[in-house]
């Protein structure tokens, strides 16, 4: 990476205002706003499995198992996390897929699935928001198991748990799958070894928490459908974890006649196979703080926090110091496996947000500060008093975005066929903004909210979730069909003619040189640059040197007209582009060997 970053400075001095100079910096970047190239997806299946999975590695979980038990009752609780497991499979197995397949992140498939270039810039919001939620909650829980074990008052743990995540997140894909790799079996043991001790020295705890009916003892006797819904709606609020898996499955090796089945098994069980990991933890956490609260003077107090659900446990099984320090260190590994997840994502998000809408790209490491800022802020607030409200809230906004975009890809793409079915995310390709996608979503959120918060009366408050899923799913067919779906592409010929995949359908790892940074970027990155070489020659540029490009000089922009100059065809066969020539104000010093 060295000689590629000296490559760039070397050979191209004087384009420093295309900003792309500091977006190649890959050592740094992890292909931060750009398809990931084969060259760099050395993982095997299972590596990048693991690595998706060990981000869920979070305890909030088991705090959102606790809270809407104690709220709502066992038995509503369970079957709201019932919901939110189906939901999460059926909507998180197309996004699941897209990503592997294509190497890309959610970010870029929200943009070809219904938003636009510019329309998914809301979403990448919705997406930062929920990460340095999950951070401040994470962080939250961190800070009580440094002042369980080892005094440290809540303020200063709540900055210990943010700065400790810095140095951890800087070098991206590379660190985190080892980190997460090595840190799972560890994690693993110390958090299912306490539900099983509880099942076999204590079997009546089982009956105790099937009986239980929440925290004023009025939900035990049957099922309220509302209280369900509501238990659902905070489970819901994790609907947007699927695009931190997204994270790690864009890595995924290419699929072969001899990978497919680990292959489909790594994106399934790492993409929305997720769920069953978090419903499972749910349900414990609400397992643990019902036998904190039956058994634990005091218990209805600490019974959502999980160092002490864990504590306690420990304490049955050893001595109070072994316990303690077992309880702090699995927090604190959780807290590291799930918040340098939070925090890379989360810089990921704000990028690509900043550096389209600017065309400057400031690098990824302010973002992570950002998002870091924002997450100490909540903590400091105490955030964690009022989860229950701040998860529901958000609910509606993940819930929009996740299921507009799965409904664009399974109903629009594949039934309608009015959506491309290869996803597409390059500046010059797409319109602005796609109204299919983005008013849907703005639709379903703020429908939704405004249902949560009581505008259309108490007796629908408790079903935001169902509105906004039924709006989300429902209108992205609806519009795509109002429009024609001619929002979708600008152009459909990209200009270059080496083909896009390969021979079993993978991106295809064919290179071209880029014309502004001189660096070889493979074939699904790359369009024709609407500037011709010092000799009148076919150039090309790499989609990330494009979104950096003030002056635009590069997209090709025009509509081209089918033979005969007949109307545009926006699908169906191969239209080629007659890109009209532009003044060349910056010749590139490497004029592409495969014009």
């Amino acid at each position: 990476m060295t000689a590629v970053n000296e490559q760039v400075s070397a050979g191209a001095p004087d384009r420093a205002d295309l900003g792309e100079n500091a977006a190649l910096k890959e050592t740094l970047e992890d292909y931060t706003l750009r398809f990931a190239p084969r060259s760099y997806r050395k993982w095997g299946t299972g590596v990048v499995a693991t690595s998706a999975l060990g981000g869920i590695a979070y305890l909030a979980d088991f705090s959102i198992g606790a809270n809407i038990g104690i709220s709502y009752g066992t038995g509503n609780a369970l079957l709201g996390i019932a919901v939110f497991a189906v939901v999460i499979m059926a909507t998180g197995f197309p996004l699941a897929y897209y990503a592997a397949r294509y190497n890309i992140d959610l970010d870029l498939i929200t943009r070809g699935s219904g938003f636009g270039y510019y329309g998914s810039v809301v979403t990448n919001v919705i997406f930062a928001t929920f990460t340095f939620i999950f951070f401040a909650l994470e962080g939250s829980i961190m800070a009580q198991g440094l002042k369980l074990g080892l005094g440290i008052p809540l303020s200063i743990g709540y900055a210990v748990s943010t700065l400790m995540v810095i140095p951890l997140v800087i070098y991206g894909m590379k660190a985190l799958a080892k980190l997460q790799v090595w840190t799972t079996p560890l994690w693993l043991v110390m958090m299912v070894l306490p539900f099983l001790y509880l099942l076999f020295k204590h079997p009546d705890s089982v009956s105790a928490f099937f009986a239980f009916g929440g925290e004023d003892g009025t939900n035990g006797k049957g099922v309220n459908f509302g209280s369900v819904m509501l238990a659902a709606g905070v489970c819901l609020s994790l609907i947007a974890q699927i695009a931190e898996q997204i994270d790690y499955l864009r890595f995924m090796p290419p699929k072969t006649p001899e990978n497919t089945r680990r292959w489909w098994a790594a994106v399934i069980l790492a993409g929305p196979g997720w769920v069953i990991f978090g419903a499972f933890k749910q349900i414990v956490g609400l397992f643990l703080a019902v036998y904190i609260i039956a058994n634990v003077v005091d218990g209805s107090s600490i019974a959502n926090q999980p160092v002490h659900q864990f504590l306690e446990i420990y304490q049955d099984m050893m001595p109070h110091w072994l316990a303690m320090t077992l309880a702090v260190i699995l927090v604190v590994i959780s807290q590291i496996k799930i918040n340098v997840t939070n925090a890379y994502s989360g810089s990921l998000a704000w990028t690509n947000s900043y550096t389209r809408v600017t065309k400057t790209y400031p690098g990824r490491m302010v973002f992570v500060l950002v998002n870091l800022a924002i997450a100490l802020i909540l903590m400091e607030a105490n955030m964690f008093d009022f989860l229950n409200t701040i998860l529901g809230f958000y609910a509606n906004c993940g819930i929009a975005w996740v299921v507009v975009v799965a409904s664009d890809i399974a109903i629009n793409k594949y039934w309608l066929k009015l959506s491309p079915k290869v996803p597409e995310f390059r500046r010059g390709m797409l319109y602005d903004v796609n109204p299919v996608g983005f008013v849907s979503m703005l639709l379903a959120a703020g429908i939704s909210i405004l249902v949560f918060f009581g505008a259309f009366g108490s007796a629908i408050k408790p079903f935001s979730p169902i509105v906004a899923i039924v709006i989300a799913l429902v209108m992205p067919p609806v519009l795509a069909v109002a429009t024609k779906g001619k929002y979708y592409l600008r152009r459909t010929d990209d200009g270059i003619d080496l083909p896009m995949f390969d021979e079993y359908g993978n991106p295809s790892g064919e290179t071209l040189l880029c014309c502004v940074s001189g660096i070889e970027f493979e074939r699904p990155d790359m369009l024709a640059s609407n500037v011709p070489g010092p000799n009148g020659e076919k150039q090309y540029i790499s989609s990330l040197a494009l979104s950096t490009d003030k002056t635009g000089e590069h997209a090709r922009r025009a509509l081209v007209p089918a033979t005969g100059g007949g109307a545009f065809i926006p699908r169906g066969g191969i239209i080629k582009a007659h890109s009209r020539v532009m003044p060349l104000h910056r010749r590139a010093t490497h004029p592409s060997s495969h014009a």
